[in-house]
């Protein structure tokens, strides 16, 4: 799954997130969800979360 859909992602599920500081290059940080910062039901970049680790990015895999 690619993580666009808000209803596909919750607290504690493995992903794979793109940083902000990351989106040019497109490297990926795996991570589990801690809270998930999007309201939206969809974003077409993917929904942001916070991982457990702190780091805050945009959902790419699942």
């Amino acid at each position: 799954m690619n993580g666009t859909k808000r209803s596909d992602i919750s607290p504690g599920l493995r992903v794979s997130i793109v940083l902000k500081k990351d989106q040019r290059t497109g490297k990926l940080t795996e991570g589990t969800v801690k809270d998930i910062l999007t309201n939206s039901p969809a974003h077409p970049h993917g929904i942001k979360v916070r991982l457990e680790s702190g780091e805050v990015g945009r959902v790419k895999e699942i």
